[in-house]
């Protein structure tokens, strides 16, 4: 009889592991008592036909590591949670200890989020802090390819087997990240996963940044559990008129932390920015035209730039927001600008 095995029991969550792991050693030899005699017969059966063994077999023939919370590997950080997964499925290296932040955000982020939200994971990982996300794609994808930019490690925790990849588009930046899962190996994803998914990120992480959320996302399920945890909960601007902003503008009101800048992020965890602050890259295409006339004039009205540039008003704008949330350009008083 042994721990495994009652994790990989049929219908024995994380509540009912509990139950019996408060028991100790001894628990084992009470399941019948402690979750019923069905459930006793199912543990029983799940021993006898060797599923401790085979998911070790095929763990070890993928290069997967099964961790268990009977185990000394086990992430602390994951025992906050009420109902800590018995074992998570972990494929890479990862320290549990290190400044972790989480970076979450739109399935259909817009450039703007997109960008900062790449460079906002750069900056991060130049600066050492682990950059958590869940392989979705949109933010998710920019904030793993940003901490792989910048040279830091990056952790997708996702809501199918660690031999699952989803979304399928996200096989190759998959293989270069180090993943995480509760689900047993072969699951695919299904609705009632993310959301379960959701709770390992806001617990592994030291701060949840929320870069861009409607009203009803993922993202804010993983800033409302973070919150219940006492972990930090940020938030990047959009526009007050923008849908796609609105779920994270109503955190900032509500008082999470405002992230304008990498700095931000730093600052909340006690960590001091260094000089990485100047290190921010060209931007490319229109917005590098726009902040390259920028750096010209030294500071201009939105309408000017839009006829250096052959532009509308509407497309001036919004790169300034763009630039703006990036780090690159900056609002002065009376609707004028310069570059940074």
């Amino acid at each position: 009889m042994s721990w495994l095995a009652l994790a990989l029991t049929p219908g024995v969550g994380p509540a009912r592991f509990l139950k019996v792991f408060e028991a100790g050693e001894e628990g084992l030899e009470r399941v019948g008592e402690l979750l019923g005699a069905e459930l006793e017969r199912a543990y029983r059966r799940t021993c006898a036909q060797g599923a401790a063994e085979r998911a070790r077999a095929r763990a070890a023939e993928l290069g997967v590591r099964l961790v268990g919370v009977w185990e000394a590997g086990y992430p602390e950080r994951l025992g906050h949670l009420a109902d800590p997964p018995p074992l998570v499925y972990l494929k890479g290296t990862w320290s549990f200890d290190a400044p972790t932040v989480a970076v979450v955000g739109s399935r259909r982020a817009q450039p703007w989020a997109l960008d900062f939200t790449h460079n906002l994971a750069r900056a991060l990982a130049e600066a050492g802090v682990g950059v958590i996300s869940g392989l979705a794609r949109g933010v998710d994808t920019a904030a793993h390819q940003g901490a792989l930019a910048g040279g830091g490690p990056t952790l997708a925790v996702l809501g199918s087997g660690v031999d699952v990849v989803y979304p399928p588009e996200n096989a190759e930046l998959a293989a270069r990240l180090t993943l995480m899962s509760e689900l047993p190996l072969g699951r695919g994803p299904s609705a009632g996963s993310f959301p379960r998914r959701n709770r390992l990120i806001a617990a592994l992480a030291d701060a949840v940044v929320i870069v861009q959320a409607p009203e009803k996302s993922g993202a804010l399920i993983t800033a409302a559990l973070a919150a219940e945890l006492g972990r930090e909960v940020l938030a990047v601007p959009g526009r007050p008129s923008d849908w796609a902003s609105r779920g994270s503008n109503r955190l900032l009101a509500d008082g999470a932390g405002v992230v304008l800048e990498p700095a931000d992020v730093l600052d909340a965890l006690g960590l001091a920015a260094g000089a990485q602050d100047e290190a921010l890259p060209e931007p490319e295409g229109d917005a590098g035209r726009l902040w390259r006339a920028l750096r010209q004039r030294g500071e201009a009205l939105p309408d000017d730039l839009a006829l250096d540039l052959g532009l509308n008003a509407a497309e001036v704008l919004g790169l300034l927001t763009r630039l703006e949330l990036s780090g690159h350009v900056r609002a002065l008083p009376g609707g004028r600008y310069e570059a940074v």
